[in-house]
């Protein structure tokens, strides 16, 4: 059974409490996920704050450059997101590829503003 953890740069503390992730196709249970807490919260935001200035630093292209990196490892797992989308919300995969695909429209966007003349 799948386990879904807390990604925290540096590793995020132990859970203490889960909650089951339910197959909304047939009410059985595919997984746990982690419940985040007061300690999770503090580091999540601790690590913004501590990568914020190395970005705000970066030059735009650069930024850009990294999004474009995102952007492509979404368009290269998108099967694999699809399938994960539809099983925790149980939609059809065409459903939950057009829904990566309007995420994807958000990236290409943020891929472009270092472009832009303001």
């Amino acid at each position: 059974m799948r386990q879904i953890d807390h990604f925290l740069v540096g590793g995020a503390p132990a859970a203490s409490r889960f909650s089951d992730i339910m197959d909304p196709n047939n009410g059985g249970m595919q997984g746990r996920v982690a419940l985040g807490d007061k300690a999770v919260l503090d580091q999540a935001v601790a690590a913004a704050q501590a990568a914020q200035p190395a970005w705000a630093a970066m030059n735009p292209q650069r930024r850009s450059r990294v999004m474009f990196d995102f952007k492509a490892l979404i368009e290269k797992h998108m099967d694999e997101l699809a399938h994960l989308l539809s099983a925790e919300h149980g939609k059809v995969i065409a459903d939950s590829k057009g829904d990566i695909q309007r995420g994807l429209e958000v990236v290409e966007f943020c891929c472009e503003i270092g472009r832009a003349h303001v």
